[in-house]
């Protein structure tokens, strides 16, 4: 009788762990532009939070970061995300979420239009919008410059460009194309386009603070030229950009449990 319990005990524990397994869901964070995903970092903090609330969480540096100054292409990098993801696979998630905060969260876009892997990408922040004409003209129209060099053959010249950074104008040395794939204003970084066209059944949420730079663009700008899908969101919370991480934690987790 002891061994017939125990044998029940054991099959009732083996089919929970099946069905934790199954429900795992594991999410990729990506960093904003010269950013980190260190822990007091807005999306190392996020990170913490969401590993602590069961999801397997993977938060690596990337292409746009501090450390590595955009050493690789819109294209490039939408590879290396997939990599990323595939590791999440591995490991035994059995949903994958992408998200991202300002310049990640438009790389976020970016993988949705191309990926088979995921069921939903949250927009935090959403950040980096070269085909706006205010925003070019603050940066000198530089995307110009790199596509002359692309043309003439020096794609793999390292040059000083201009970027702007939530209304802060900078220059930062990176090859021709490199630059030119994130500040072509009809190039692959661009949010609405990449919206649009995001893989039927991905799931979007968009998330921002009231105080964002963004914000008076509304739900017109992009969200709402994504595809139909009941479990889409757009929210407004409180505060700026670099808090929306931290002010829409609990909306994060709330939708990401609905999934």
């Amino acid at each position: 009788m002891k061994s017939i319990i125990s044998l029940l005990v054991l099959i009732i524990c083996l089919n929970a762990n099946t069905i934790l397994a199954a429900e795992k869901v594991g999410v990729l964070l990506m960093h904003g532009k010269g950013g980190t995903s260190r822990p007091k970092s807005p999306i190392g903090k996020l990170c913490f939070f969401l590993q602590g609330k069961g999801f397997w969480v993977s938060a690596p540096d990337m292409p746009w970061s501090r450390n590595r100054g955009f050493d690789k292409t819109y294209e490039e990098s939408m590879a290396e995300i997939d990599m990323e993801v595939k590791k999440l696979i591995q490991k035994g998630a059995a949903k994958i979420v992408v998200g991202g905060h300002s310049i990640g969260a438009n790389a976020a876009l970016g993988y949705g239009t191309m990926s088979d892997k995921i069921v939903g990408i949250i927009a935090i922040a959403p950040g980096h919008i070269p085909e706006a004409g205010e925003f070019q003209n603050f940066i000198g129209n530089d995307w110009k410059r790199a596509k002359e060099m692309v043309e003439s053959g020096n794609g793999d010249q390292k040059a000083k460009f201009n970027d702007l950074n939530q209304g802060r104008k900078s220059s930062k040395k990176m090859t021709a194309k490199v630059y030119l794939s994130w500040f072509d204003p009809s190039g692959p970084a661009v949010m609405p386009v990449n919206t649009a066209n995001l893989k039927p059944g991905v799931s979007l949420l968009w998330i921002i603070g009231e105080k964002d730079r963004m914000v008076s663009l509304g739900e017109a700008y992009a969200f709402g030229k994504a595809p139909l899908n009941k479990k889409n969101a757009y929210i407004v919370v409180k505060g700026g950009h670099k808090q929306t991480p931290q002010k829409g934690k609990l909306e994060i987790l709330r939708w990401l449990n609905d999934l």
